[in-house]
């Protein structure tokens, strides 16, 4: 069909030339009939109409292919996604993919509408030169051989920019990846000060990209000055030719403006062609690309795993229970891994349905409920014990809506003991039969992990008649097991039962006897078990910019205040629930749709960022070209009417000359116009100009913002800036002014042209320009609107997808792939609609201007027929070839003005990042004195902190002094305000009363590095960048490489990272993936010891190890920190019983602090939580 159409356009484009002549000689002729001249000019207006009708439902059709392929690419690539093996993950990183989904998804949508131009151009070349040669006769030919001298040219500006384009393709995926592991890893940006860092290892890829994009405009801007002057160059050639050949050439009005509007439709399909070739070689590009992610083999990597399973045989009995032990990166997340799937074993199986329960819980972007439901369907009762056998009960009352309270990305809002309770929950809700528990008790607080084990795990669990296999660090639990696994390096050195192990005295027995320690009677556990589920108080809480809350001490209800993460829901779905959420039930604020009018202010912010200077030359230079543009024409038009002048003599030579002369040099002022080229150039360098001052504002200011805005701001939507927005800003918008500026300036010569040869003509200008004005401003806005829903509608997607790569492992290990598959296609959907509504919208406005432009051809023509006797054919011919040409020119400034306010939201949107508020300064007038802190005491003074103004207070008022060299723990149920207190050291939360003094100096005066720089933190995810492990360590370069191989000997790597082949600088993968995460705490320990501060807090940092590794750890801190002051969070009491005090901290107060000898005796907080742990006297254990 869209064929069709276009072809009948086609062959109407060359109807209105012969028209033209026609009328002109009428005009000339005194004896024509009105009555000819009236017909012409509807013949004129028809014609125009029935073109313009065909060709917008040929474009209809075009677009409404180029969305179906997008649609189905993002699905493919989605799919894709899903089903990747663990080693083609590893190859493209997650940034790499959503930028396949956003950029290159829409390259193949733009090339659809371009696939008809290739044969539509060439057919429409050859047309218009058998109409110039019945014309001109063989004079034609001088103007094709000077087309044909411009395709070379071109083809070698586009070969040039497409080389630029791949290359800046790989600058752009790697500024994107680096982005998306900062925003993942902000916490411990902030923690070590390290943003300087990173803000220059961007600027660094940012500054290639740019100098790639400054020689792209270049180029572009040759590519626009060869195409301007080319009709001309044309034109000159063949006149000249024209006259230059034989005397008898007379150039008169006819024969001069039909072969003018025959060059103008030449001019169309030669300007096309170009843009068609370059498409086509992007989405060749892309297609490259996509091409390395989607025909990537099936899960067909070996077992390749940073540590190799060599050959592991079991024979797992149904309905057993079977624990995994051993060290740090022996093999066991990798034999979990294998069972799953993810790994290719070479050979064995698994019968039955899998469960399977992460090392690092994955919480989904949805409401808890939906979190452990997890697509199946609710079972009321069965749900309801889930619950409570996963100790959930206490955390419902807790959140603000129960379990309906939206949890935000990666589970921001919950605890990690909350998100690994959730994940637990999640697994036996689903009722499988075999259950792979990758160490889920590690996370958890050691009275909750026994609960857990009684309630869920262990003989009496609500799984007992399922296959469990539960890799753990937990010694104290194997008793309880069927059979135990041990793995060494890779391979099972043993496995039998608990009691058979021991006798075999092997590995194992001597594991134990270095780290057992005695089981308390089964008596006093269960009284422990008794107090902890009577108390209730396993105060289970989030935190991290989530609900803080507990039952107020003075018994009224518990006090909700949190957000929770935008949901990807779709519209109804809210809709349907209970219109009144409670204070702080959403965490994620919805994305802002500016409504209304882009300000005018953002383009005069835009026009600054490329600086007046700039702004000013090209407005100008645009000016001149079009001030000579219209001196070509009407000298043009004056040396047609010298036929008439000279009918029956010959034609003076002289004269000849200077007209040519004349009629060169105008347009080479106009089209090889210096001019246009000073303008373009100007513009490149201005845009350049912009894109850098734009990036940088919005850098440095997303690094300097709080924490709690990345809180509840889900990174996707950062991510969304720093990629298409800024692409916009890079790429689109210059483009856009460029034309805009252009289109502007064509109409308003051709309109001053044709009142130059009728008067009348400018009565009809105002009717025609208010009724295209009130067409513009009702398209604009409603095009604008659209775009914006797009944008808005587009988020989800990516972070839907990011999601789903995150928790890979989980969802396949469900089986629940289909269901992922279908929301994707639901978010792709809602976005489709917003863009199929603004194509059609853009059909609907195409019609109505094209009508504009027919009028104004009507009316010219009209004029021309009526005002007959006192017009020369130049003029006449003047005035309707301009008026041919406006309509497409009319058509250009709409889609141009609609165009740059759509794209000009980009710096709408970026400005709004670059004004969010941000965190303290880095460095302040007040710096501390060198080597401060000395001493390392730290007191704090009534301290009172809360997460966001509108929350509760989490710190209610904390009075305590720390001396010099002081080992402290801090222990406390969940939620108990544990981490609050590190974020408060560091100023990650500002103090909301009170203060905190370091060696005598109040730390809120002085800048946040130089504070953050003189402490150290081992924190309780260990996070790694990609990169070397060396930038992991040192990223600035600080420290000599024998200083890092120590640090690395103290933390036990030493021997690790001299067998890998480049040492110091191994490659990291994104996240650090390429470690284990033991490894990765190790990693982090380095890091600490490398800083050597003169404080030290070490947050729950030994969840994910071993006992022996963890063992390790405590002996390296107590030796090297031996003359630090260290603040420990434990979650297991055994790290802390040799601190020399202990705090304890329940619902944001102390409630008792002193040596853990005392504690214990007395009957308080701390000996009942020892109890449950199993510790009778400090003395017990060394651990």
């Amino acid at each position: 069909m869209s064929v069709a159409f276009k072809l009948v356009h086609d062959i109407l484009v060359f109807v209105s030339p012969q028209l033209l002549k026609l009328l002109i000689s009428f005009v000339s002729d005194p004896d024509a009939f009105a009555w000819q001249g009236y017909l012409y000019s509807i013949l004129l207006f028809l014609v125009a109409l029935v073109q313009s009708i065909c060709l917008q439902q040929h474009f209809h059709l075009c677009f409404q292919l180029g969305v179906s392929v997008r649609a189905s690419l993002m699905a493919a690539i989605y799919k894709k996604a899903l089903t990747v093996s663990s080693t083609t993950r590893k190859e493209s990183t997650v940034g790499e993919t959503v930028n396949l989904m956003s950029a290159d998804a829409q390259r193949f949508m733009d090339m659809a509408n371009f696939l008809h131009q290739l044969w539509s151009c060439p057919l429409q070349i050859v047309l218009s030169i058998i109409s110039l040669w019945a014309e001109l006769g063989p004079s034609v030919l001088a103007g094709i051989g000077v087309m044909l001298l411009l395709i070379p040219i071109n083809g070698f500006l586009v070969t040039k920019a497409k080389g630029i384009q791949v290359s800046n393709m790989k600058n752009k995926d790697e500024r994107m990846k680096i982005m998306n592991e900062i925003l993942n890893g902000i916490k411990i940006l902030k923690l070590f000060a390290w943003e300087p860092s990173f803000e220059d290892r961007i600027k660094e890829i940012r500054g290639r990209e740019l100098k790639y994009l400054l020689n792209f405009s270049y180029l572009q801007s040759i590519s626009v000055f060869v195409f301007t002057c080319a009709p001309f160059l044309v034109s000159l050639a063949s006149f000249a030719v024209y006259v230059l050949v034989d005397e008898n050439n007379i150039l008169d009005a006819q024969k001069a403006f039909t072969s003018i509007s025959l060059f103008n439709v030449l001019r169309f399909p030669m300007a096309m062609l170009p843009m068609v070739i370059s498409s086509l070689v992007q989405t060749n590009v892309s297609t490259a690309r996509l091409e390395q992610l989607v025909p990537v083999p099936w899960l067909l990597a070996l077992l390749t795993w940073p540590s190799c399973l060599c050959s592991v045989t079991l024979d797992i009995t149904p309905g057993s229970l079977v624990a995994v032990v051993g060290a740090v990166g022996s093999g066991k997340s990798s034999l979990v891994s294998a069972m799953l799937g993810e790994m290719e074993n070479i050979k064995g199986h698994i019968n039955g349905s899998l469960a399977y329960v992460p090392q690092q819980a994955w919480i989904q972007n949805a409401t808890l409920k939906d979190n452990i439901l997890f697509g199946s369907e609710l079972d009321e009762a069965r749900y309801q014990e889930v619950i409570k056998a996963c100790a959930l009960l206490p955390d419902l009352e807790l959140l603000p809506a129960g379990d309906l309270t939206e949890i935000g990305e990666k589970g921001i809002n919950l605890s990690g003991g909350q998100k690994q309770r959730v994940s637990l929950a999640r697994a036996v809700y689903s009722n499988a039969d075999v259950y792979l528990l990758d160490d889920p008790l590690s996370a958890v607080d050691a009275h909750v992990g026994k609960y857990l084990f009684e309630h869920v795990l262990g003989p009496k669990g609500l799984l007992q008649n399922k296959t469990r296999i539960l890799v753990t660090h937990s010694v104290s639990f194997l008793p309880q097991v069927d059979n135990i696994v041990v793995l060494v390096a890779g391979a099972v050195s043993e496995h039998g039962s608990y009691s058979t192990l021991l006798a075999n005295r092997g590995a194992f027995a001597q594991f134990l006897n270095s780290y057992g320690f005695q089981e308390d009677t089964p008596e006093e556990k269960a009284a422990g078990l008794l107090t902890l589920v009577c108390q209730g108080s396993m105060g289970q809480t989030s935190r991290r910019g989530g609900v803080i809350q507990r039952p107020a001490t003075n018994g009224n209800n518990p006090i909700p205040c949190s957000l929770s993460k935008r949901s990807t829901k779709s519209f109804q779905e809210a809709q349907k629930e209970s219109p009144k959420k409670l204070k702080g039930q959403q965490l994620i604020e919805k994305e802002t749709v500016e409504t209304g009018k882009v300000k005018f202010s953002m383009y005069v912010r835009y026009l600054r960022a490329v600086g007046w200077m700039f702004s000013f030359g090209i407005a100008m230079g645009y000016l001149a070209q079009y001030v000579a543009y219209v001196g070509t024409n009407l000298w043009l038009s004056d040396w047609t009417d010298d036929a008439q002048r000279y009918l029956n003599q010959t034609y003076p030579t002289g004269q000849r000359d200077l007209r040519i002369g004349v009629f060169g040099a105008l347009g080479v002022a106009q089209g090889e116009s210096l001019f246009l080229f000073m303008a373009t150039t100007l513009s490149a360098h201005g845009s350049v100009q912009a894109s850098r001052v734009m990036h940088q504002k919005l850098l440095s200011n997303i690094l300097h913002v709080p924490m709690s805005f990345f809180d509840t701001t889900p990174t996707g939507r950062i991510v969304n800036r720093f990629a298409k927005d800024i692409f916009t800003i890079d790429e689109t918008i210059p483009m856009s002014f460029r034309s805009w500026l252009s289109c502007f300036m064509g109409i308003i010569s051709t309109l001053l042209m044709i009142s130059l040869a009728t008067p009348f003509f400018a009565l009809i200008i105002i009717p025609l320009g208010i009724f295209y004005y009130f067409v513009l401003r009702f398209y604009v806005s409603t095009s604008r609107q659209l775009r914006r829903l797009d944008s808005v509608t587009r988020s989800p997607i990516y972070s839907h997808f990011g999601e789903t790569v995150s928790g890979l492992s989980v969802i396949r290990a469900y089986g629940h792939q289909e269901r992922f598959l279908q929301h994707n296609e639901n978010t792709v959907d809602t976005n489709q609609k917003s863009v199929y509504s603004w194509i059609v919208s853009n059909r609907w406005l195409a019609v109505r201007l094209e009508l504009v432009g027919s009028l104004v051809v009507f009316f010219s023509a009209l004029l021309a027929v009526i005002s007959k006797g006192t017009l020369e054919g130049g003029i006449v011919g003047l005035s309707i070839s301009s008026a041919l040409n406006v309509t497409q020119t009319l058509n250009w400034l709409v889609r141009m003005s609609s165009e740059l306010e759509t794209n000009i939201v980009a710096v709408e949107r970026i400005h709004e990042y670059t004004t969010v508020k941000n965190e303290a300064p880095w460095v302040t007038e007040k710096r501390p004195p060198r080597g401060w802190p000395s001493k390392g005491e730290i007191q704090f003074i009534d301290y009172k902190v809360r997460y966001r103004p509108e929350l509760e207070l989490v710190l209610q008022g904390i009075t305590c002094d720390i001396r010099s060299t002081e080992k402290v723990g801090v222990v406390g149920r969940t939620g108990a305000g544990k981490s609050s207190l590190t974020n408060c050291l560091f100023r990650v939360l500002e103090a909301a009363g009170g203060k905190i003094v370091i060696d005598g100096l109040d730390i809120s005066t002085i800048g946040l590095h130089d504070l953050r720089q003189n402490l150290t933190i081992i924190p309780q995810d260990p996070v790694l960048f990609s990169g070397t492990l060396r930038m992991n360590l040192d990223p600035f370069d600080q420290y000599s490489d024998e200083e890092v191989w120590k640090a690395l000997e103290l933390a036990h790597l030493k021997t690790y990272v001299q067998e890998l082949p480049e040492k110091l600088l191994h490659r990291v993968s994104e996240g650090g993936e390429n470690l284990s995460v033991g490894q990765r705490q190790l990693v982090c320990l380095a890091r600490a010891l490398l800083r050597k501060a003169k404080i030290l807090i070490l947050d729950e940092a030994t969840a994910a190890v071993d006992l022996e590794t963890d063992h390790l750890i405590q002996t390296t801190i107590r030796s090297e920190f031996a003359n630090c002051t260290v603040l420990t969070i434990a979650h297991r009491l055994h790290t802390i019983m040799d601190s020399s005090r202990v705090m304890v901290l329940q619902a944001g107060r102390i409630m008792e602090f002193d040596s853990p000898e005392e504690l214990l005796q007395r009957e308080g907080i701390f000996s009942s939580m020892a109890k449950d742990a199993g510790i009778v006297s400090a003395q017990t254990t060394a651990l």
